[in-house]
């Protein structure tokens, strides 16, 4: 498979051309959305992607042909473009990583920390013409093949614009939430994050709370805290 692999490329003579993300939220499911190329913009290998570049690319193979890969890794997929589409910024996308692949979910932790944060497009130039005077090459129709998650930007202001769903609050926001709209004391909101919502109601004798969603009581409090803490965020 690796030798096939390693005959494909020089074959179709695939570039590669990364852009910066800026990860804001990543969703638990995997989903994010953003720009893996942008128009009009001199890259660091001294390109430029002219605006319909990857339209009829597109046009014939669609959505579901272009792979979503690790680092460049023909063998590694790690999930798929749900929307890929060409608008005035450039090369706009939509993806959810698979979270069943192991490779998937160490990419989701790793953007979800900012660790990770590259795009990447492989392609093959159909048509480019280079500017003699400044020696840009200005790319005029890709052949779209893959785009792939990775390390390091080639075009630092293609960045990601969303990515569905928010990340969990961190220990310090979940205990400010507990203790200001939750109504718990400060001892309490620290054993509801290290033992559980159980552990509370049990030192405070109100197991019954637990099945109970009136606001008068602990869980009634914490669901409706929840509700605004969310609301919030939105």
């Amino acid at each position: 498979m690796k030798a096939e692999q390693a005959k494909l490329r020089p074959r179709l003579q695939l570039e590669t051309k990364l852009a910066g993300l800026a990860l804001e939220q990543v969703d638990i499911d995997g989903s994010f959305s953003g720009y893996a190329s942008l128009f009009g913009e001199v890259d660091l290998g001294q390109d430029i992607i002219e605006p319909g570049a990857f339209a009829r690319s597109l046009k014939a193979r669609g959505t579901s042909g272009i792979r979503m890969l690790w680092q460049h890794e023909a063998n590694e997929p790690i999930g798929v473009w749900t929307v890929i589409r060409e608008d005035a910024r450039g090369l706009y996308v939509e993806g959810r990583l698979a979270r069943g692949v192991a490779r998937a979910r160490d990419a989701l932790e790793l953007m979800r920390s900012g660790a990770l944060d590259g795009l990447s497009i492989g392609f093959r130039t159909v048509r480019a013409r280079k500017e003699a005077k400044t020696g840009i090459r200005r790319i005029v129709e890709a052949d779209l093949w893959e785009i792939s998650v990775v390390t390091f930007p080639m075009l630092p202001s293609a960045r990601i614009s969303s990515v569905k769903g928010k990340p969990l609050p961190t220990i310090r926001q979940f205990e400010r939430w507990l203790t200001r709209d939750a109504g718990l004391g400060r001892s309490e909101a620290r054993t509801v994050i290290a033992k559980g919502y159980a552990a509370v109601a049990g030192a405070n004798g109100n197991r019954r709370d637990a099945v109970s969603a009136s606001p008068e009581t602990l869980a009634g409090r914490i669901r409706a805290a929840a509700r605004q803490f969310y609301e919030k965020e939105q």
